[in-house]
């Protein structure tokens, strides 16, 4: 069961994103976390993967080690943990977007179960997104991305690599690898 913790986390990654939208819809960053945190639940994650997919973008994208530092005082070692293990950086700037996925990408593939299952979960879901905003913007829709289409389309096709011989559900790889063969089909 999912606890006071829990609810601690979601107001922070509210707090934290809420001046965040998603690049291409502008639709609240917030929305992400919470569908992460979903198909995390929804998949048999306990409360501290939960958590941690609440706030799995928060190191990353809104204060580096220093949110890492309030996020493991605040939720433990094993959030912070998790956390640590589904960002890509926490740098600012950010180093180029090749090298870090290409980094990310070799520490995925030997991270635990629940950096993999969070992770899983992230990436699902910005494909899930990827495909709508795709279907509604058509090609527009790569300049959204310092990586374009070709990097976006290589970037899933190693994530999906990398999660077929995981542990992650077999039901969020089959969604996860599907979406990627539609992705591909289209462009």
């Amino acid at each position: 069961m999912l606890g006071h913790r829990f609810t601690e986390a979601l107001c922070l990654a509210a707090d934290l994103h809420a001046q965040q939208c998603r690049k291409a819809s502008g639709v609240p960053y917030v929305s992400h976390v919470l569908a992460v945190a979903s198909l995390v639940i929804e998949n048999g994650g306990n409360e501290d993967e939960s958590i941690a997919a609440l706030l799995h973008d928060a190191a990353e994208d809104c204060g580096g080690d220093k949110t890492l530092q309030l996020i493991c005082a605040q939720f433990g070692s094993n959030v912070a943990d998790i956390v640590l293990g589904c960002s890509d950086t926490t740098l600012s700037p950010k180093p180029p977007w090749r090298d870090r996925k290409e980094s990310y990408l070799i520490h995925l593939a030997t991270s635990n179960r629940s950096v993999q299952l969070v992770a899983i979960a992230d990436k699902l879901h910005n494909l899930r997104t990827t495909l709508n905003e795709h279907a509604a913007q058509g090609e527009r829709f790569w300049s959204h991305f310092r990586s374009g289409r070709e990097g976006m389309l290589w970037y899933f096709g190693e994530l999906v690599r990398i999660f077929r011989t995981s542990t992650v559900p077999t039901l969020l790889f089959s969604e996860l690898e599907q979406a990627w063969l539609e992705l591909k089909l289209r462009v």
